[in-house]
C-alpha cells in the first residue's frame, strides 16, 4: 500500500528544506549575500507561521502503519504534530531566526571568509533536521533527524578555510558524533531485536512483556540509547568535543550547536524515554540521575576556571544540560510532570543562551577588532571591564542573560527555570539531586556574577564601538524582548510545557 502524506503536517521542515535547496541554486546564479541572508530569514519564519497555523488546529500524523489501519486500531504513525511537537517547533524556529540574523553579520564582515550560499543551505538542512527530530515517534526517524540534524554542523564549523583551529574543532565533533551514532545504532538494533517494532508505541508494551533471558539485551540497548543522546547534549563523560568546537567554529555556529541543536536533542531523548522506554525506567532513571549530577558539577566548576568568554560559555552549556536532565531522572515517577518541567527549562534556557551569544558575537565584531581567525579577538573577560560605559544598553542586556542564567532576581525567568526542575526532582523522588542541583546553582553564582560585574567595573582600556547593523541590534534586542516578557509572565511556558504530555 501507498502511504498518504499529511503535507499540512509537515510543512515547518519541508518549508525550510526546500528553502536550503532554493538558496544554494540562488547562490550558484549569482544572488548577493544579504539577499540570500533574507530569503534565510524568510524561510524560516514562514516555516514558524505554518508552526503557528498548526497550533490552532487539531493533532495531525503522518507516514503511518497500513498495518494499523487495517486492525481497526489507532495506527502507529512516524511523524506526529502535537503539542510537545509544536513548541518545540516555536523554540527551534525562533532561535534559528536569532542565529540567521547573528550569521548576516559574521558573513559580511570584513575577513569573515565565510561562503554566503553554502553556510545558509547547510544551516537550513540543519534546522530541517531539527524540526524533523521534534516530530519522530519512530526510532529509524529519530536517528536520521538526529543525523540530518548533525551532519551539516560539521561543514558549518569548517567552512572557514585555511582556519586550522575551524578545522580542528570540526573533525573533533564528526569523530565524537559519528561514535555517538554508532553507539545509539547498536542500541536501537538491540532494543529492535527484543521487541520486533520500531514505533514507539509498539516498542512501549512489547517491552513490558520482554522475556527474562532477554531482559539484559533490552537493558543494555537502553542505556546505548541513551549514551547516543548523551553525546549530542554534551553531557559528562561525552561533553569533552564542546569547548573546543565552541572555540573553533564561527560564533553563529556556536549559538546553534548551544541551543536549536541542544533544545532538538533533549526533545528527542524525552521522546523516546516517555513513549518508548517508561517499562525500563528503572535502568534509565538512575543513569540519567548520574549522567545529570555529574555534568552539571563538572560543567560549574570547570567554568570557574574559565577566563575566555566563549569557553565559559561552552562551560556553561554543559552544566545546563545536567539541570535539563534532572528532572528525567524521576523515572515512571511522574514522568509527564518530569517532561513538562524539562520542556520549560529548554525553552527559558534557549532564550537565555542566544541572547549571550548574540552580545558575544556583536563584542568580538566591533570596530577595529582584528577579523575572524585562527586567534579570536576580544575574546577575554577582561575585555569586557567598562562595556556599560561606551554602550549601556547592551551591557545591560547582557548583564540580565547572565543574572537570568545564575537564577537570581530580576531574572525571574532563570530562577522560575530552576523552581520547576528542582520541584519535579523533589515530587519525583530523587531528592539527593535536588541537594547536588542546589549546590550547583550556588557554584553558578560566581562566575556569571562575576562576568556581569566586569560589566560595570572601569574599563582596563578603550571600549571600541560595537556595529550598528540592523540585524546584529535586531537579535538582541529579540532575545532580550523574550527574556523581559518570560521574566514578568514566566507561566506561559510553563502552560505550554504542561501541555505537551
Amino acid at each position: 500500500m501507498i502511504q498518504s502524506i499529511d503535507y499540512a503536517a509537515i510543512a515547518p521542515p519541508l518549508i525550510v528544506a526546500v528553502a536550503a535547496i532554493g538558496l544554494l541554486l540562488a547562490d550558484a546564479f549569482g544572488a548577493s549575500a544579504r539577499l540570500l541572508g533574507a530569503a534565510s530569514c524568510g524561510a524560516v519564519g514562514a516555516a514558524l507561521a505554518a508552526v503557528a497555523a498548526l497550533a490552532a488546529g487539531d493533532r495531525r500524523a503522518t507516514f503511518c502503519l497500513p498495518e494499523g489501519l487495517r486492525a481497526g486500531g489507532p495506527p502507529s504513525c512516524s511523524y506526529v504534530t502535537d503539542d510537545f511537537t509544536l513548541v518545540f517547533q516555536g523554540v527551534v524556529l525562533l532561535a534559528a531566526l536569532v542565529v540567521v540574523l547573528l550569521s548576516l553579520e559574521e558573513i559580511t564582515a570584513p575577513g569573515a571568509r565565510l561562503p554566503a550560499g553554502e553556510f545558509h543551505f547547510l544551516l537550513l538542512a540543519a534546522i530541517a533536521g531539527a524540526l524533523t527530530l521534534v516530530a519522530a515517534r519512530d526510532l529509524v526517524l529519530l536517528v536520521v533527524a538526529l543525523e540530518t540534524l548533525s551532519l551539516p554542523v560539521f561543514a558549518l564549523v569548517a567552512l572557514r578555510r585555511r582556519d586550522g583551529v575551524a578545522t580542528e574543532a570540526a573533525l573533533k565533533l564528526f569523530l565524537v558524533s559519528v561514535t555517538s551514532t554508532a553507539v545509539m545504532l547498536l542500541g536501537v538494533s538491540l532494543v529492535y531485536g527484543v521487541t520486533g517494532a520500531m514505533h514507539l508505541d509498539r516498542v512501549a508494551p512489547a517491552l513490558e512483556r520482554v522475556p527474562g533471558e532477554l531482559e539484559p539485551v533490552a537493558a543494555l540497548g537502553v542505556v546505548l540509547v541513551l549514551a547516543g543522546f548523551a553525546f549530542k547534549v554534551a553531557a559528562v563523560p561525552f561533553h569533552f568535543w564542546a569547548p573546543d568546537v565552541y572555540q573553533g567554529a564561527p560564533l553563529p555556529v556556536a549559538a546553534f550547536l548551544s541551543v536549536v541543536s541542544k533544545a532538538a536533542a533533549f526533545a528527542g531523548l524525552a521522546i523516546v524515554v516517555a513513549l518508548g522506554l517508561p517499562a525500563y525506567a528503572h535502568v534509565w532513571g538512575p543513569v540519567l540521575a548520574v549522567l545529570a549530577a555529574v555534568t552539571m558539577t563538572a560543567g560549574n566548576l570547570v567554568a570557574l576556571r574559565q577566563r575566555s568568554a566563549i569557553r565559559l560559555l561552552a562551560w556553561s552549556s554543559i552544566a545546563q544540560s545536567g539541570y535539563m536532565l534532572a528532572p528525567l531522572a524521576v523515572g515512571d515517577r511522574r514522568l509527564p510532570e518530569a517532561v513538562a518541567a524539562t520542556v520549560a527549562y529548554v525553552a527559558i534556557y534557549a532564550v537565555m543562551n542566544i541572547g549571550a551569544f548574540a552580545v558575544v558575537i556583536g563584542f568580538r565584531r566591533r570596530a577595529g577588532a582584528p577579523p575572524a581567525g585562527p586567534a579570536p579577538a576580544w575574546d577575554s573577560l577582561d575585555d569586557y571591564r567598562g562595556l556599560a560605559r561606551r554602550h549601556p544598553g547592551t551591557a545591560a542586556a547582557m548583564a540580565f542573560f547572565l543574572i537570568c542564567l545564575a537564577g537570581l532576581p530580576p531574572g525571574v525567568m532563570g530562577l522560575f527555570a530552576k523552581i520547576v526542575v528542582f520541584r519535579a526532582t523533589v515530587a519525583g523522588g530523587v531528592t539527593w539531586l535536588a541537594v547536588v542541583m542546589a549546590v550547583n546553582t550556588v557554584i553558578g553564582l560566581y562566575y556569571y556574577l562575576a562576568w556581569a560585574a566586569r560589566l560595570f567595573a572601569a574599563p582596563a582600556g578603550r571600549v571600541g564601538p560595537m556595529p550598528r547593523t540592523p540585524a546584529l541590534r535586531a537579535a538582541i534586542a529579540a532575545a532580550a524582548a523574550g527574556a523581559l516578557v518570560l521574566s514578568a509572565a514566566p507561566q506561559l511556558v510553563l502552560q505550554a510545557a504542561s501541555a505537551t504530555m
